[in-house]
């Protein structure tokens, strides 16, 4: 028998029969480390421990602490839930179940929706089939095999799946009486799944396809130990607390109305005034960095949207109308009307580079089962820009947006991450193009001198981008900023300049946002600041109580003063308790209360009270307003 030799990630070489697994090595090199592997990295890709070594591969033993052992933790896990839910409910027909980046999920096929106490049920019966040490093993059968495997069991979208692959053979798991479709790798026994909680229950449609059939979904997460899955559900607690459907509600900012429309916001003056103020600092911001502000209109002629290619690749996202038999194209974005304040005049290479910003209001169609809050809407506002340059000042515009971003970022004090998406497999233009504006963004990324990730495939269908996402309190991820880069649309539009050589050329287009849509950045400093705003943000500022009504015209001077002098005041000159009107403002997250009893009336003075119950030293109006002014402006 021949020998098999193998190199691991720091370079040794070890040599071991023929037909040794990537158990057998991690055996050789100790039994601690035989005991604590769960998978294996052959050639770069994941395996089963019980895969075979091929001669003169690369090998990795992956156990709990490696980067990739809380995919295949979880991934193992979804098989546990749905091996139980059969258990529990032999009707329930499997769909899919895969690893997500908050844990896990599966789908099912179920005659009656599943309820908080079957979650508890099934729970309990995972823990069983955990503790029984199931081994997970894999099998390979032919395509037609698994199809009347599968058939003969009921699993019927399990036979859709595999007809859908037309593949000569699938791989199956299996762990006892239950046989799952799935390309693994998984843990090699359920004993190893030892912490895990399932955490809600949501419909799903079967394919995301809302003409087909209702499943229920089934959520959970899974952990390598008890530590890490109870530090993560105290920050689930935590999430919940700070959702900001609940404190929208709570603090007067925002609706919806069924009446209205679902994802259709209907904002209250205090979330109104948040807007204001935000869309108030982007025009600040962005008329200093050389923008000019325009506004498009809210519907263009479908021919437009045909040119520019939306209406072939974006079609299902937009909604149409007809007005005097010619059809219309509610805007999804910014960027035609943009084009064509570019194409109003004949531009020179010395106009360029131009900068349009517009905080523009657009619709697109979310499918109802995505619509969640602030976060997924059918209608918001974009601070969308266009910089039309040439390509000699493309590299400085992806530049400038870059450093835009960190400002801002740091302003609100979000850190952030950043990634390259690439070119889709439905996209216009031609490779060259993409091939230059792949090439531009990712010089300036590299030229950042920050990190960044490449996201294959998933780039804008007229162009790479680079999207920004930001970490908020909890260490949640959030897409807000995108820098795009486009050669292809101003090609469409024939969009022009006039050359240092007489010539007409073609300028480049970045389209770019920083906060994203208004509406959703809302929604994550919502849940950043847990409904307290810093001072700057919030809707408002300070509020004036009395303590009796003794003290109201004095009170009303204060209030008076404070709202001329700008700041966003309220009063509540209310005959009840004391107590009661502070902890009304607390829950409101007011940062100052102003108290007004005798003392104050007669000596002229205010004595703040921060929302957390700490008060400042007794000062004159004038001086108040002073400090809060001088606060704001330490900000931004």
């Amino acid at each position: 028998m021949s020998d098999t030799k193998v190199t691991l990630p720091d370079g040794t070489e070890r040599t071991l029969q023929e037909g040794a697994t990537v158990y057998d090595l991690a055996a050789s090199i100790g039994a601690g480390l035989a005991k604590a592997a769960i998978a294996g990295k052959i050639n770069g890709d994941l395996v089963d421990l019980v895969t075979v070594l091929p001669d003169g591969a690369k090998v990795e033993i992956i156990t709990e602490k490696s980067a990739e052992a809380l995919e295949i933790i979880r991934h193992s896990t979804s098989h546990l839930m749905a091996q139980a839910v059969k258990s529990l409910f032999p009707e329930a027909k499997v769909t899919i179940g895969p690893a997500i980046e908050t844990g896990f999920y599966y789908d099912f096929d179920v005659d009656h929706p599943f309820t908080p106490e079957d979650l508890e049920k099934i729970e309990k019966k995972m823990s069983e089939l955990a503790k029984a040490n199931l081994k997970i093993e894999r099998q390979v059968l032919t395509g037609a095999d698994a199809i009347k495997l599968f058939r003969d069991m009921g699993e019927i979208y399990k036979v859709e799946l595999i007809e859908d692959l037309s593949a000569d053979t699938v791989s199956l798991y299996r762990q006892g009486d239950f046989v799952d479709l799935c390309r693994g790798p998984h843990l090699p026994s359920t004993s190893h799944i030892k912490a895990f909680k399932l955490t809600s229950i949501a419909g799903a449609y079967w394919r995301g396809d809302e003409k087909r059939k209702m499943l229920q979904r089934v959520y959970g997460t899974a952990f390598a130990d008890k530590k890490e899955l109870d530090a993560y559900l105290a920050r689930l607690e935590e999430a919940k607390r700070r959702d900001h459907r609940k404190l929208g509600k709570e603090l007067d900012l925002f609706s919806f109305s069924d009446e209205v429309g679902a994802g259709l916001v209907i904002w209250h003056p205090k979330g109104a005034m948040l807007r204001t103020i935000l869309e108030d600092f982007e025009r600040k911001e962005h008329f200093r960095r050389g923008y000019d502000i325009v506004v498009g209109p809210q519907i263009l002629k479908t021919e437009l949207w045909q040119r520019s290619g939306h209406y072939d690749n974006y079609r299902e996202n937009m909604y149409f109308t007809e007005v005097d038999e010619q059809g219309y194209g509610i805007k999804p974005m910014n960027c035609l009307a943009h084009m064509m304040i570019y194409k109003s005049q004949l531009r020179s290479y010395r106009d360029l580079p131009l900068r349009y910003f517009e905080l523009g209001t657009v619709h697109r169609h979310e499918r109802a089962g995505v619509l969640h809050g602030l976060l997924r809407v059918r209608g918001f506002t974009q601070d969308d820009a266009h910089i039309l340059c040439t390509p000699e000042q493309l590299d400085g515009e992806i530049k400038g947006v870059l450093s835009f971003v960190k400002d801002v970022m740091g302003i609100f004090g979000f850190e952030y991450e950043m990634e390259l998406s690439t070119r889709p497999e439905k996209s216009i233009g031609s490779d060259e193009d993409w091939e230059r504006a792949t090439k531009a963004l990712l010089g300036a990324l590299q030229d950042s001198g920050r990190p960044f990730e490449i996201n294959e495939g998933d780039g804008a269908f007229y162009g790479p981008k680079i999207d920004i996402k930001l970490r908020d309190a909890l260490d949640r991820r959030w897409q807000c900023a995108t820098i795009q880069c486009d050669f292809t649309l101003p090609e469409r539009f024939d969009l022009t300049y006039i050359g240092a050589d007489g010539e007409k050329k073609r300028p480049v287009m970045v389209h770019r946002v920083i906060l994203g849509a208004i509406e959703r950045f809302i929604g994550v400093l919502i849940e950043h600041f847990a409904g307290s705003f810093p001072l700057w943000l919030a809707p408002v500022q300070a509020i004036v109580l009395t303590v009796t009504d003794n003290q109201v015209s004095y009170a009303n001077e204060i209030y008076t003063a404070l709202r001329a002098a700008g700041i966003r005041v309220q009063q509540d000159f209310r005959n009840e308790k004391l107590g009661f009107k502070i902890r009304e403002a607390q829950l409101q997250k007011i940062p100052y209360m102003l108290i007004i009893g005798d003392k104050e009336v007669e000596s002229g003075m205010v004595t703040p009270r921060f929302r957390d119950g700490n008060n400042l030293d007794s000062m004159k109006p004038a001086e108040l307003i002073e400090f809060i002014e001088k606060e704001v402006k330490s900000f931004h």
